[in-house]
């Protein structure tokens, strides 16, 4: 799956390849100083680093995204962002074959190790080549440059890792953890492939990867609730809700806290970068966030269309129904505040001429 000598980012028109890069950096956080160095590090095959990417207990949703993905698409991510060596949904190879090119990839080390899924701890439940799951990350870990948890069921569990859980699934950092080997977590139900793409990039860029919380989750990505960026933040701060789904307040688009929307507790970039071509995401499409790229999805956010109790907000917690309230008291003493500085200035002023 190795590029050949012409790349396929290369072969964009050259707005769009700009507009990928620009759209790249704004999203790792980075000023378009860095647009030029993106678009080096992109289109040198050189620096690619090697992927394998193993496909464990999920419903291989993640993947659906990776090879569904636009702007860069599948062919620029397989041919020049990533060079990916192993994969077997993807990857034309099968069985034996397969397997062997697995056992070359790792043997080689220093690839970079994405893993999509989580990993039963009972013998039988999740096995590949005969072999199980679990056994198989321990093996290629510790070879691995880095490794890369994509996914809510690889962060978490996932749904099959939710109570009571019978496999005893387990998530990629409580694989590795013990063995002391650190990784970056993605989650999200699915995983949007241009996180992927930012934390090879920074990865290539700074010879590092980035910056990552107490949760191992890069900072650049998930430092922000949904709430903070949701664009009925307006709405909320208002105290303009939707009551039912299909009213006036719905096509208005008002918030949908009290439809069960999780966006206060999430911490996600969906706001930013957006789903299907970076046309629309859950919120925008009239669905509240029901929390798939938090930690601890699902176990902590069902049901999903519950309504929070309460909310955390400007250090004070009130209710959906006191928000309006309360954010138009502080609106009307900000406002007043405001004039009485204004009318103290403006006298001033008029003071200072008469001198």
């Amino acid at each position: 799956m190795r590029s050949n000598s012409f790349s396929a980012l290369k072969q964009m028109k050259r707005r769009d390849f700009l507009k990928f890069c620009g759209a790249t950096a704004a999203m790792m956080g980075l000023s378009e100083l860095y647009v030029p160095k993106i678009a080096e590090a992109v289109t040198s095959a050189a620096k690619r680093p090697s992927v394998v990417w193993l496909t464990l207990s999920c419903d291989s949703g993640c993947t659906e995204m990776f090879i569904k993905a636009r702007n860069p698409g599948p062919a620029e991510l397989i041919l020049d962002v990533l060079s990916v060596d192993y994969d077997d949904t993807i990857m034309a190879a099968a069985g034996d074959q397969a397997e062997e090119n697995l056992k070359n990839a790792v043997g080689a080390g220093g690839f970079i190790l994405v893993i999509e899924g989580g990993m039963p701890s009972k013998h039988g439940f999740g096995m590949i080549g005969g072999r199980d799951m679990l056994d198989i990350v321990k093996e290629a870990a510790p070879k691995a440059a880095a490794v890369v948890a994509l996914g809510s069921c690889a962060t978490n569990g996932g749904i099959q890792g939710a109570r009571p859980n019978p496999s005893g699934l387990m998530s990629v950092s409580e694989v590795l953890s013990p063995m002391g080997i650190k990784n970056v977590n993605l989650p999200g139900c699915p995983a949007d492939p241009k996180l992927l793409v930012g934390v090879v990039l920074n990865y290539l860029l700074f010879k590092k990867l980035p910056d990552l919380d107490d949760q191992g989750r890069p900072r650049m990505f998930y430092s922000k609730t949904v709430h903070e960026q949701c664009e009925r933040r307006a709405y909320f701060e208002a105290g303009r809700f939707v009551e039912a789904f299909g009213t006036p307040e719905m096509e208005k688009g008002y918030c949908l806290y009290k439809m069960g929307c999780k966006g206060p507790l999430t911490y996600a970039p969906c706001p930013a970068i957006r789903y299907n071509n970076n046309v629309s995401w859950c919120i925008q499409a009239g669905a509240p966030c029901i929390g798939c790229l938090d930690m601890k999805w699902p176990d902590n956010f069902y049901p999903f269309y519950a309504q929070l109790k309460d909310i955390r907000f400007d250090g004070t917690t009130t209710t959906a129904d006191n928000v309006g309230k309360a954010l138009g008291a502080v609106t009307v003493a900000g406002i007043a505040v405001h004039a009485t500085v204004t009318a103290v200035k403006s006298k001033s002023g008029r003071k200072g001429e008469n001198n």
